[in-house]
């Protein structure tokens, strides 16, 4: 059993084009010799966002703190704090944190074959 405390683990800003303002935190992964999922930490800055992607795997995702809009092809939805939220496979999104003041994050986890 492995017990952390998430800011503990380090973050690294995510380095896909188009994200902006953005970090990751591998809470467990690769690193730890998770078998199945990867448990990550996303924390937008004010105006951050992630990019517009899809990838060939789901990924469940929940809302921590802040206010975050889920943007996918059919518009954006705003999502609050205990909000959660299941991307299919190859499904257009992105997260964006609307507020210019306060830092949004959530939990996002993937299959471990998949965390880089």
């Amino acid at each position: 059993m492995i017990i952390k405390t998430m800011f503990d683990v380090p973050a690294q800003p995510v380095r896909m084009q188009d994200a902006k303002d953005v970090t990751v935190r591998v809470l467990f992964g690769p690193q730890d010799k998770a078998p199945t999922f990867a448990m990550r930490l996303f924390e937008l800055a004010p105006g951050g966002h992630t990019p517009l992607h899809a990838h060939p795997f789901e990924h469940e995702v929940i809302i921590l703190e802040g206010d975050v809009a889920l943007v996918s092809l059919n518009g954006e939805k705003p999502l609050r704090p205990n909000d959660v939220v299941l991307v299919a496979p190859d499904e257009q999104h992105q997260f964006k944190n609307p507020s210019p003041s306060s830092c949004a994050r959530f939990i996002c986890l993937v299959p471990i074959a998949y965390q880089k």
